[in-house]
C-alpha cells in the first residue's frame, strides 16, 4: 500500500499503482472526469504538492501542451507512487454539474507510453 494525502481531505493507504483519478474517488473525493479518463478533458487535473511521477504519458503532455496548462497533472494519465500529496483542482460539489463524468476504466487510456516528465 502506498500513502496519499489529498490536500484538505485526508491522508489514505491506496494500492500502489493504481490510476491516481481512481484511487482518489475511492476515497471518497468527487473529482470530475467527465471524459471518463481519456485525456481529453483536463477536469480530472492536480497539482502535485510532493511526491510528482517523474514520467508521464505522451497524451498527457499534448493534452496540456493544447490547454496550454503547466504546473498541473492530469490524474487521469498518472499511477499512484508512495508519498504522493496532491489537491484536486475540480470536484463535483464545486462546479455544480450532474455528474463526475463516465466511470475511468481501471488501466490508463488511451495505451500509455510514457516519457520523462520536462518543466
Amino acid at each position: 500500500m502506498a500513502k496519499l494525502t489529498i490536500e484538505g481531505y485526508g491522508t489514505f493507504d491506496v494500492p500502489e499503482g493504481k490510476r491516481l483519478v481512481k484511487a482518489i474517488e475511492d476515497v471518497g473525493v468527487d473529482i470530475l472526469h467527465r471524459c471518463g479518463g481519456f485525456a481529453r478533458c483536463t477536469t480530472c487535473r492536480v497539482e502535485f504538492i510532493e511526491g510528482e511521477p517523474q514520467q508521464r504519458t505522451v497524451a498527457e503532455r499534448d493534452k496540456l501542451r493544447e490547454k496550454g496548462e503547466s504546473g498541473i497533472r492530469l490524474s487521469c494519465q498518472c499511477l499512484v507512487e508512495d508519498g504522493m500529496h496532491v489537491r484536486v483542482l475540480n470536484t463535483l460539489q464545486s462546479t455544480g454539474l450532474d455528474s463526475p463524468g463516465n466511470e475511468p476504466e481501471d488501466e490508463i487510456t488511451p495505451q500509455p507510453e510514457w516519457i520523462p516528465l520536462e518543466r
